[in-house]
This record gives C-alpha cells, sequence and structure tokens, in this order.
C-alpha cells in the first residue's frame, strides 16, 4: 500500500512536508508506529535557498542536514547525496518497528535509483503501508516505479487512508 501526495496539491513541498509530520504525530498520539523521514527546509539567507534536513522518525540520532552550501554563485543540485544515503540506512534500521512508513519525497535520487529507494523497496517486500510526497515533474518517473501500487490521494484524505491502511495490514 503506498498513498502519495501531490505536492502541488499541498502547496508544495513545505505544504506536503508539514502535512506528512503532521499525520505522523497524530497517528503515533493513537499508538502508531510511525517511521521514516520527514524534510524541513530552513531559509539562510540571500545567498542560498534553504537547508534541507531530515528527522529520522523513531531514530534517537540527530538530524541529519542532507543540502551542502555550493556559495553564492552556484547554479548545481545542493543536495549531499551521501548524507541522503545515509539518512536512508538510518531508516532502514528502524522498519522492523514500523507499523507505517512516511519519506519526505521521491525526487531526483529516486529515479536514479538512490536515496529512499531501498526503503521504500524494503517497506513493499514487508507490505507496510507507505506515504510519500511527488513534485509534478517527478510523478511520470514516480508512476512508472511504482505501477498500480500507487494510491493518488486528495491532502484533506491522507491521514484516513493511513490509519486504513494501517488496519488492514495488521
Amino acid at each position: 500500500m503506498l498513498g502519495w501526495l501531490d505536492q502541488a496539491a499541498t502547496g508544495g513541498g513545505d505544504g506536503a512536508h508539514e502535512l506528512m509530520r503532521q499525520i505522523a504525530a497524530a497517528l503515533s498520539a493513537d499508538g502508531v508506529t510511525v517511521r521514516g523521514a520527514i524534510q524541513t527546509n530552513a531559509p539562510t539567507g540571500e545567498d542560498c535557498h534553504c537547508d534541507m534536513t531530515l528527522e529520522i522518525l523513531g531514530d534517537d540520532g540527530p538530524d541529519v542536514v542532507i543540502s551542502q552550501d555550493l556559495g553564492r554563485e552556484s547554479r548545481g543540485c545542493r543536495l549531499d547525496a551521501g548524507a541522503l544515503e545515509g539518512a536512508a540506512q538510518r531508516v532502514l534500521d528502524t522498519l522492523p518497528q514500523a507499523d507505517l512508513l512516511v519519506l519526505n519525497k521521491f525526487g531526483k535520487q529516486e529515479i536514479f535509483g538512490r536515496g529512499m529507494v531501498a526503503v521504500i523497496a524494503a517497506a513493499m517486500d514487508r507490505d507496510l503501508p507507505m506515504l510519500i510526497s511527488v513534485a509534478p515533474q517527478q510523478q511520470a518517473e514516480f508512476l512508472a516505479f511504482a505501477g498500480d501500487l500507487a494510491v493518488q490521494l486528495a491532502p484533506e484524505d491522507a491521514a484516513q487512508w493511513c490509519r486504513d491502511a494501517v488496519r488492514v495490514a495488521a
């Protein structure tokens, strides 16, 4: 069970991340063991768009900074792919206790078979319900990856879908 949110329907990536944070907190308060990674973007000023940080749910380690400062004139990708891979391993380590997996997004790294792909595959192997967000520019690749396992969710329906999916998986 793979529910996904169109980031455009949530007001963008930050909107999707905040919605997933709220859903994870509400379900955790209800006794659901939620694992995964949720992104926070913190503005850093004129020289950089933001610092991207992943909170690893169910892991006592520090948040993972997945962006790197490439300088004021840089136009390249600021993602620290190595930090993202480390975060993915930490999420993998938490999956045995999970009732639900929440992932910040399916992005360019996942399109290339990196990033959180191993986490998604492990969750699929366990029939673990997942909630993930997808930006409009990655949706075609995401749907090719997930096939008919993916169910698009309206933002207002996502929390209930997660509750129902956890109940079915149990």
